[in-house]
């Protein structure tokens, strides 16, 4: 399942906020209540990558997660540009 941190800004009070959800969706203002604000900007949190020591841990949330990420393992190498690639090439076999 696909991992979003939204970020959410509210015109009618100024508040900004953060959250993460399973899709870009809509959110109330946390500080005024304001509903249905869409999210300014998304980052898509479904592939990660750790440091741990000297190695780069690539993980993913499955298609199986339900109410949160599950992030599971799925590569390590002690190169961050090999674990981006790898990143790299899952996020467009993913979406298509």
């Amino acid at each position: 399942m696909a991992w979003f941190r939204n970020c959410y800004h509210c015109t009618r009070c100024n508040t900004c906020w953060t959250d993460k959800w399973s899709c870009t969706c809509d959110d109330d203002c946390p500080n005024c209540g304001a509903r249905h604000w869409s999210p300014v900007e998304s980052q898509d949190l479904r592939f990660i990558v750790e440091p741990q020591g000297s190695v780069f841990i690539v993980l993913e949330s499955p298609r199986s997660a339900d109410d949160e990420p599950d992030y599971r393992a799925i590569a390590a190498t002690t190169l961050r540009a090999e674990a981006d690639a790898i990143v790299a090439k899952r996020t467009v076999t993913y979406w298509n």
